[in-house]
């Protein structure tokens, strides 16, 4: 999570609740992760902590910091693996890793930059785009290398589109409800270019399509694609007043009901893509 720290709507029950299935997804991306017993890793978009701990059990006698811009997510990671050697985490904006005093004492020197389900909105933003690839290829020694996963184009296209038709139905401009968007999702030809140009040799990008099962839903409102969607798609629901947004999530709910909703055993799928990559820095 890496979002404005002033608009942080993130908390670590919210998410386990809604998308608890996403630390559990990461067989792939570990495996490309290759880690040494002495790797030193930075985590960006670390959220909870809770894969960043899983990183610190396979570098034993190195060390791991997860960054992440969402304090609520930091405080949680802090309380439940502070205590473990080696592992420590810091509330910073991954837009600007740079300006990151963790980022600085050890700029250079780490071995291994990981980021998973976090880059899409860590990228966001066009201006800084290219400044993330920069300082993470800062970041690294030579040899080192940035292993990620993220949303890749196409990523949870219905639900993209159902909260775009929800707020104009719910009065916002066309314009404002498509930019409303809090999600940045490249293909493989972007992000390959976007590699190169920081400067880094391209190992492997790849996108894969994988539809996922949706968490059940709470009697709270929780879990389930209404939760789903007041937790990732919260830039949306802020672009109508208050009162109005159980109706958008609802309009959400009831659009993808007959597209999401698997018949044979009523569970809930959504279409998530995912591109991965591995570059390293020569």
């Amino acid at each position: 999570m890496a979002l404005n720290k002033l608009n942080d709507h993130w908390s670590s029950e919210a998410y386990t609740s809604a998308a608890s299935f996403v630390p559990k997804l990461t067989a792939t991306i570990l495996s490309h992760l290759s880690p040494s017993p002495t790797d030193h890793i930075l985590d960006i978009g670390c959220g909870d902590g809770l894969l960043t701990a899983q990183l610190k059990s396979l570098v034993p006698s190195g060390t791991v910091l997860g960054l992440d811009a969402s304090a609520s997510m930091i405080t949680t990671a802090q309380n439940k693996y502070g205590n473990l050697a080696g592992l420590s985490f810091a509330t910073h904006d991954c837009t600007r890793l740079s300006s990151s005093a963790e980022f600085i004492a050890k700029k250079g020197s780490w071995d291994k930059v990981f980021s998973n389900a976090a880059l899409h909105w860590i990228l966001r933003n066009p201006v800084t785009r290219s400044n993330v690839f920069r300082d993470v290829y800062a970041a690294l020694r030579p040899g080192g290398s940035f292993v990620f996963e993220m949303g890749g184009s196409g990523n949870v296209a219905e639900v993209h589109t159902a909260l775009v038709g929800a707020l104009i139905v719910h009065g916002v401009p066309f314009k404002e409800a498509r930019e409303a968007s809090p999600w940045f999702f490249p293909s493989e030809t972007w992000m390959r270019k976007a590699l190169v140009d920081a400067g880094f040799e391209v190992e492997t990008v790849e996108s894969e399509y994988r539809p996922t099962k949706l968490t059940e839903r709470k009697e709270d409102g929780t879990g389930g694609l209404e939760g789903w969607v007041k937790l990732m798609g919260a830039a949306y629901l802020d672009k109508v007043p208050a009162e109005r947004r159980d109706s958008v999530v609802g309009w959400v709910v009831s659009v993808l009901e007959s597209v999401v909703k698997r018949e044979e055993d009523g569970t809930w799928w959504i279409g998530y893509v995912r591109l991965r990559a591995v570059a390293r820095k020569n």
